[in-house]
């Protein structure tokens, strides 16, 4: 471009040389648009803005066209060409100038030289981090090198000669710890984060093995054995030298005896009317006693008195069998009696097969339907109730 323009001065604008040259010019335009060079640098968006330029200045549609009547002597001499020279030196070359070469090698990659001018950065990296390690094992003297380079993980990202991008990972923390970047909030929610998903999976993995050891032991008979066969169980520890099931099975007993039941009494009467009631109703006796005068209403009265007799009744021998010695002793051994018959019919093949398949099947729904299913918002749920207690406890 500078020849051309020295040729304009010494020969005018409408010479064979500047002629020669104007051709040249048009030439290496259309070449620069039919190969795009800028396409090897990943500029192709340069060319396209260069396109659009030159459109925009010669009013034509066609980039092709645009530079071939740029290079033209008539247009330069209409527009000007000490303006048209000013234009291309201020808009157009400084485009062209921003691509650039590069070398290939014979794998057909780039030749990257940037790892020269990364080097000493490196290498002073380095030299911090083995500083660093060295200063870690010395106050740690349990902590071998490894475990001592381990503590400062983050600096090996400054080492790495590839993907650099990872060394803003060390940046954010050095500048984290030196308290010019506040990442508590991130941090506290990437550890609740963590914390969540890893208690869920817990929760799910532990689920899922105590089922399957309890369908395992189902299986093998170890239930069976551990329920009919006492003789194989491990010695259980009493702490306090009492049995705890036995105690709360009578002090159940009590509580639904002396305080459920009492409340319960009207409406046990008045099942027990009704089922009297039912049953007097389809008898043809009592029917032939309601067609007499004055007899319709004796078997309400009856069945009336009937019901309270025996809900008092039955009250009063529950509770005079909790008191009363021998009613207690004949409460125990039917109780004993009624234990070793349903052992005995359970210890059946056919009992104990169908039973045990039952249960397996059961855990297996269970494991189905709530193990493997824990809803996420069921363990932030609990994070939550974990976060209130402990703002609880800083608070007091």
């Amino acid at each position: 471009m500078e020849n051309s323009q020295a040729q304009v001065v010494l020969s005018g604008l409408k010479s064979p040389e500047v002629e020669n040259q104007l051709v040249q010019l048009r030439r290496l335009s259309t070449q620069i648009i039919e190969d795009n060079p800028f396409a090897v640098a990943d500029k192709s968006s340069t060319l396209e803005k260069i396109q659009e330029e030159m459109r925009q200045r010669t009013g034509i549609n066609s980039a092709r066209e645009a530079f071939a009547r740029f290079w033209d002597a008539d247009y330069l001499a209409t527009a000007g060409l000490q303006q048209e020279i000013n234009f291309w030196n201020s808009e157009i070359h400084p485009l062209i100038a921003a691509n650039y070469y590069r070398d290939i090698n014979r794998y057909g990659k780039f030749i990257d030289h940037f790892w020269l001018i990364d080097l000493p950065f490196v290498i002073i990296f380095a030299l911090n981090f083995l500083s660093r390690t060295y200063q870690t094992s010395r106050s740690n003297p349990q902590l071998n090198w490894l475990e001592a380079m381990l503590r400062r993980w983050y600096d090996i990202f400054l080492l790495l000669p590839f993907v650099r991008w990872l060394r803003v990972i060390p940046l954010t923390i050095r500048l984290y710890q030196a308290k010019l970047l506040n990442l508590d909030p991130f941090k506290a929610q990437i550890n609740r984060d963590f914390a969540v998903s890893f208690a869920q999976e817990i929760t799910e993995m532990v689920g899922i093995q105590v089922i399957d050891q309890m369908q395992k032991s189902i299986k093998k008979g170890n239930v069976s054995r551990w329920l009919f066969q006492p003789e194989s169980r491990r010695p259980y520890v009493q702490i306090n030298n009492q049995s705890e099931m036995q105690i709360i099975t009578q002090r159940l007993v009590k509580v639904s005896i002396y305080d459920v039941l009492p409340q319960l009494q009207s409406d046990i009467a008045d099942l027990i009317h009704h089922t009297i009631e039912s049953t007097l109703n389809q008898s043809p006796i009592i029917r032939q006693l309601q067609k007499f005068p004055g007899m319709n209403q004796l078997p309400d009265q009856l069945i009336e008195q009937l019901a309270t007799n025996l809900t008092q009744s039955a009250y009063s021998i529950l509770v005079t069998s909790l008191e009363d010695p021998i009613g207690a002793e004949i409460t125990s051994r039917l109780t004993k009696n009624f234990r070793n018959a349903l052992e005995g019919e359970l210890q059946k093949r056919h009992n104990l097969q169908e039973l045990e398949q039952l249960f397996v099947d059961m855990l297996e729904e269970i494991k189905i339907n709530y193990v493997k299913n824990i809803a996420e918002e069921d363990i932030e749920k609990t994070m939550e109730e974990m976060e209130n207690i402990q703002r609880q406890f800083n608070c007091n």
